[in-house]
């Protein structure tokens, strides 16, 4: 049992609902990688409340109708533990699963060691420049050691590192603290060959006419990590320009300065409406990969889109299509 923390909304903390340890949220998130692994989403039921709030790239649904309930091979997962806000977010790369996919989870728990919400973002091919494989590679090259405690930033400037990028978004004024080096892995693209010893993070462009709103934090101190769950405006071009995408962003934060930046981003439309000029893709699917059926339902997609493997530059001159 962990005692309930009374905090105020403030601008570098979002609403939070209780504090407890890191081996409280270690074992939570054991748990979920366990239901997630087996496909038995009854196993994270039972430390959840009877009416866990669950959604599924912003649709609700119940665990019984999510991706739960697929078993699933991951070749890598990270867990950051939040012990103010008593939250978690969880990364799953599954890139020689049946079905490649790569998934962001925040679980958020109430006093009684319940999970009382989940919010995940799944994605899978045809999502904002998806490749699961690229994903896996770039991910293998990172460095995401705990941070040595006399080297920790606080969370106040974790966070402010995160909240300053999306700022640039709609303030082309506003600095980000990009370290040197930088790289951002969007959906399984990364932007470390446009600059592998320097910052690579700004040279991959960023827009300026964007508000992004509705920011839920999970800060982890000794990981120097925060993570960032927002609606993402204009991403899926089959929608309107306020219509916003279910989006992640993680960052990594040394010493004040960004150094990766992790993204996930859901669309509605297979390749995110962009007419041929879709983001860059993995390989065509196999024939034994498959459409999830809750997917289909709840997401429709088109039929099979131009793919194949697209360089460096083809992601770079996406990017910079959306600066203005």
């Amino acid at each position: 049992m962990h005692t309930l923390a009374v905090v105020k909304p403030l601008f570098f903390v979002a609403v939070a609902s209780a504090a407890c340890t890191r081996e409280f949220l270690k074992s939570a998130t054991d748990r979920y990688l366990i239901a997630q692994t087996e496909g038995a989403s009854s196993k994270l039921a039972t430390i959840a409340v009877t009416n866990v709030t669950y959604t599924e790239n912003e649709v609700m649904m119940t665990l019984d109708r999510s991706v739960l309930t697929e078993p699933i091979k991951m070749d890598h997962n990270r867990s950051i533990l939040d012990t103010v806000q008593c939250a978690t977010f969880t990364e799953i790369i599954a890139a020689t699963n049946i079905h490649q996919y790569v998934i962001g989870t925040r679980m958020q728990f109430n006093s009684n060691d319940q999970i009382s919400k989940i919010e995940s973002i799944v994605t899978d091919r045809g999502d904002w420049a998806f490749n699961a494989t690229g994903y896996a590679y770039w991910n293998s090259l990172e460095n995401w050691d705990p941070v040595a405690a006399d080297e920790q930033d606080s969370r106040e400037i974790i966070q402010a590192a995160g909240d300053a990028y999306f700022d640039r978004f709609k303030d082309e004024n506003v600095v980000i603290p990009f370290g040197v080096p930088c790289s951002r892995l969007e959906g399984g693209f990364s932007t470390a060959p446009l600059n592998l010893t320097g910052d690579s993070c700004t040279a991959a462009g960023l827009p300026s006419t964007l508000v992004v709103t509705n920011r839920r934090y999970v800060v982890d101190q000794e990981m120097g990590v925060v993570n960032i769950f927002l609606g993402f405006p204009g991403l899926d071009l089959s929608q309107s320009m306020n219509t916003t995408m279910p989006d992640s962003h993680m960052f990594r934060v040394e010493s004040g300065r960004i150094r990766y930046v992790h993204t996930l981003s859901s669309c509605v439309q297979a390749g995110c409406g962009m007419n041929g000029e879709d983001p860059p893709q993995g390989p065509p699917a196999s024939s034994r990969q498959r459409l999830r059926s809750i997917r289909t339902s709840l997401k429709p997609r088109f039929p099979p889109y131009r793919l194949g493997d697209r360089h460096a530059e083809g992601f770079l001159n996406l990017v910079h299509k959306f600066k203005d």
